[in-house]
């Protein structure tokens, strides 16, 4: 179990390491590394999902790790709560960045494995704090440099504790 304590309210993350033994791992490793403190969900769009992993305050970019392998072909459904990988248009191009699904986006799972085809990897769920989730889409949002549905009032995740 991995609990991020944001501005808003705690987060209990479930992760799936037997669907998504790699992606799992990663996301643990950045976890432990304490990499997640301090970051902020950047991107966040009501009716679809809540971004973030990837920058600290003020939209500052984080170095990452290595990227890893796409595992989306897993059999496991982009469903309201789960945890899933942010990647670019490339595949396998993944690392520390989620998102948080919050409704069911079956569209965004793996089908084939062409560019197109690949999905994004769920890797865990939300099993407390899903009403703090919900509540990241009422802050009002908007565009900062190069990127869209910003919160205007950062959601910051301040710490995380991680449980065997």
């Amino acid at each position: 179990m991995i609990t991020f304590k944001t501005t808003l309210g705690d987060i209990k993350i479930a992760l799936d390491f037997d669907k998504a033994p790699v992606t799992a791992k990663n996301f643990q490793q950045y976890a432990e590394d304490g990499f997640y403190n301090g970051t902020i969900f950047h991107r966040v769009i009501k009716g679809f999902m809540a971004q973030g992993g990837g920058f600290s305050s003020g939209l500052e970019e984080k170095s990452t790790k290595e990227t890893i392998k796409n595992e989306a072909n897993n059999g496991v459904s982009n469903t309201r709560g789960t945890l899933a990988m942010a990647r670019t248009q490339d595949p396998h191009s993944a690392s520390a960045q989620f998102f948080i699904n919050l409704v069911d986006n079956t569209f965004l799972d793996f089908s084939s494995e062409t560019v197109q085809g690949w999905g994004y990897c769920v890797f865990g769920e939300v099993v407390e704090g899903m009403d703090i989730v919900d509540k990241m889409t009422l802050v009002d949002t908007g565009r900062l440099g190069h990127h869209d549905d910003v919160p205007k009032e950062e959601i910051v995740i301040t710490e995380t504790v991680i449980e065997e």
